[in-house]
């Protein structure tokens, strides 16, 4: 049965916080550890890792608030629209649509499928038709039910944390028996410097932080309507941290500063120097429930952003239905799942690195971070009668500081990467283009809240 009444209120809140913690904790930090290691000083390494926790949670505690006073399941795509106007709701779609969620499936099934083929040759295209098959099973599943996809995502997620605690126990193993880290073999120059070297480094750690914002499409499923976002989004927040930190701790323990710094896979040596051969078998099984986890989650955000962005418009709306009887957005679902494919196919005849990626996704996001800091501003000024059981403390300072932080981010991620910046900004802008020419929608930002309100 397909209807117009959308989500009802069926998620537990601890099974919201870890679909919220398996939209964030990804295999990233593997990666992005040795270089922020490798733009900060030994004694900054915790404290720049700290930082990017506690600038999340505050940005988290943001978009909480606008979740519990406008659940909607758009999540910063309704925040910014009501804020902003239709135009810019639908932009943030679009980027989404394009860019973040469809690349990031895409990229993270090539990840999976390119780990596979190292243990299991799969031949000239065996990778692309692998990490196809990856997203095809996960559309799928989705596709059976909200129940389904949601079990799935909670099981991948309790399974990578137990992941990541087994790699933080070989550092614990390591101390314990004794072992002091090796002394680097190879001399370590620093990417960046000074204040430089401070921004390389935290768009590497925001980026490992990245995607808490993604829980507020959850606003309108989570049972406890007035606090279960915020506790679903600060409670995988403060998990994460824990988590990273950890971490961290086990590579400088494992391996020393330096040779953190100097490893291209930190995890893999540690877990060798701990646990000889089988340690290397966890990493890949590691990164494959990371992958499946991050698909599955991506999916699940990506296409309620997708249904609620469809609904606004004319053209579109035929992908504003909801399967009320499997729960799920399905036409919003299969789009996703589609456009993911393309990439998928396209990645298979081109080659772009981890950092290439960094670069696309990076800007665009940060814009639309700063852009929704300050639209918890303008909506407490234009609906400040609305109900709002989650209020942000020391208003409006931290938002201010929040959208301070954006802009500086949003500046560093221009200036201090790759040309991939640019080619991310050129696709949002074929995205205005394009919403250009769609005929206005129908209704305002104000009868948008009504409808939800109702």
């Amino acid at each position: 049965m397909v209807s117009n009444a959308g989500p009802g209120r069926h998620l537990p809140v601890f099974q919201a916080l870890l679909i919220t913690l398996g939209m964030v904790i990804t295999t990233d930090i593997l990666k992005t550890a040795p270089t922020v290691a490798l733009n900060v000083a030994p004694e900054h390494f915790y404290l720049v890792w700290g930082l990017g926790g506690v600038a999340s949670m505050i940005g988290a505690l943001c978009f909480a608030e606008m979740a519990t006073a406008f659940p909607h399941p758009g999540g910063d795509y309704h925040f910014l629209r009501t804020a902003y106007g239709e135009r810019m709701g639908l932009l943030f779609a679009w980027s989404r649509f394009s860019v973040m969620h469809t690349g990031w499936i895409a990229l993270s099934a090539f990840m999976f499928a390119d780990y596979f083929n190292a243990v299991v040759p799969l031949g000239q295209y065996g990778s692309g038709l692998f990490a196809g098959a990856i997203i095809a099973a996960l559309v799928l599943l989705n596709l059976t039910g909200k129940h389904i996809g949601f079990i799935t995502q909670t099981l991948l997620v309790g399974l990578l944390a137990l992941g990541f605690l087994s790699i933080a126990s070989a550092g614990v193993w390591l101390q314990w028996q004794g072992i002091e880290p090796p002394v680097a073999d190879v001399s370590v120059t620093p990417e960046h410097t000074g204040m430089a070297g401070f921004s390389a480094a935290m768009i590497f750690v925001f980026l490992a932080f990245g995607g808490w914002s993604d829980a507020a499409t959850l606003s309108a499923e989570v049972r406890d309507g007035r606090r279960g976002i915020f506790i679903a989004m600060i409670g995988a927040l403060a998990v994460l941290m824990s988590i990273y930190l950890a971490l961290n701790w086990a590579f400088v323990a494992g391996l020393g500063f330096a040779g953190l710094a100097a490893s291209n896979a930190p995890a893999v040596e540690l877990l060798n120097r701990a646990f000889g051969a089988p340690g290397g078998m966890l990493i890949l099984l590691m990164v494959g429930i990371a992958a499946i986890a991050s698909i599955n989650s991506t999916l699940l955000v990506g296409a309620r952003t997708t249904y609620a962005a469809a609904r606004d418009v004319p053209q579109l709306r035929s992908f504003g239905d909801w399967d009320d009887r499997h729960g799920v957005p399905r036409k919003a679902l299969l789009a996703e799942g589609a456009v993911a494919l393309l990439l998928g196919l396209f990645g298979s005849f081109t080659q772009s690195g981890f950092n290439t990626m960094v670069e696309y996704l990076t800007p665009v996001y940060w814009l639309f971070l700063s852009l929704s800091s300050v639209a918890l501003i303008i909506l407490r000024r234009r609906f400040p009668d609305v109900p709002r059981p989650v209020r942000v403390p020391l208003y409006p300072l931290l938002p201010l500081l929040f959208f301070g932080l954006c802009l500086y981010m949003l500046y560093s991620s221009v200036t201090m990467v790759g040309y991939g910046a640019f080619l991310g900004i050129a696709v949002l802008l074929v995205g205005a283009l394009i919403l250009a020419g769609l005929s206005r929608v129908a209704s305002t930002p104000r009868q948008a809240l009504g409808q939800i309100s109702d």
